[in-house]
């Protein structure tokens, strides 16, 4: 997924695209809208309606950090885009020991067809909690457009996929325990993911989501362009993070040189 849109606040947005950029030199392209009031998750269907222009999309709540192996989203991805099955919809699946404080998802173990959703159960159907990220089909914003607010004046994400479920169009993909899911939601919370990135990068000497490797990794961008970036980017320690990375990838893609 090369083509993002950032929604936020009237008050984040302006810093966030100072930040990010339109993407270009990340080999991507990157677009903001704004969210006026805090009217709902389902509501960036609406605002993004235009973005979206009918196609396959996947949302992913800002607060929700995932670190780990990301097979299941590749799978979910491929099914989607690939039309492997019946589902239009598709949310993910964590196990967690509390899952009364989380929405709670029921699912065929062998189809992974979701049965029921339930929001902050008090006798919760099973362990697995869904996570902030979502893959829909193209008739999600004409499925929102639909949708009457919740009682607290909110398009719910909730509701949207249970309009999805009613339609047996539904299904989840599970992460398992090679995945790490981390809401960042409150200070607390988000202290505890600033703990976890900390320890993870001071252990491996590897950055978590630094955007201008994955983007050479990935080919978004040549070398070159990954120098380029280098040089953009203010002296101290992420920037000498970078030119290791550059360094590395030299040596690794250098090409052979023939001896005489």
């Amino acid at each position: 997924i090369k083509e993002v849109l950032i929604i936020s606040t009237p008050e984040d947005s302006p810093h966030i695209e100072q930040l990010l950029g339109d993407g270009r030199e990340l080999g991507m392209k990157l677009s903001y809208e704004i969210q006026e009031e805090p009217n709902g998750v389902a509501e960036a269907f609406k605002i993004g309606e235009s973005f979206l222009g009918g196609e396959h999309s996947m949302l992913i709540l800002g607060d929700n950090l995932f670190y780990g192996n990301f097979s299941s989203i590749v799978s979910a991805i491929e099914k989607q885009t690939n039309n492997l099955d019946e589902s239009t919809a598709r949310i993910f699946a964590y196990k967690v020991n509390d899952p009364e404080r989380f929405g709670v998802v029921e699912f065929d173990p062998k189809t992974k067809k979701v049965l029921s959703l339930e929001e902050k159960p008090i006798n919760p159907k099973s362990y697995y909690a869904v996570p902030g990220i979502y893959i829909y089909d193209g008739s999600v914003c004409d499925k929102v457009k639909k949708m009457k607010p919740s009682p607290r004046g909110e398009l719910e994400i909730t509701d949207l996929n249970l309009t999805y479920l009613k339609e047996g169009k539904l299904s989840c993909e599970i992460f398992g325990r090679g995945m790490a899911w981390l809401d960042s939601g409150t200070p607390e919370s988000l202290l505890e993911a600033g703990n976890f990135v900390e320890i993870i990068e001071k252990r491996q000497g590897l950055k978590i989501a630094c955007i201008e490797e994955i983007a050479l990794r990935k080919g978004f961008i040549s070398y070159k362009g990954f120098i380029k970036l280098i040089h953009s980017r203010p002296k101290g320690p992420y920037r000498d993070y970078l030119e290791s990375i550059k360094d590395e990838f030299f040596e690794v893609n250098k090409p052979n040189k023939k001896v005489a």
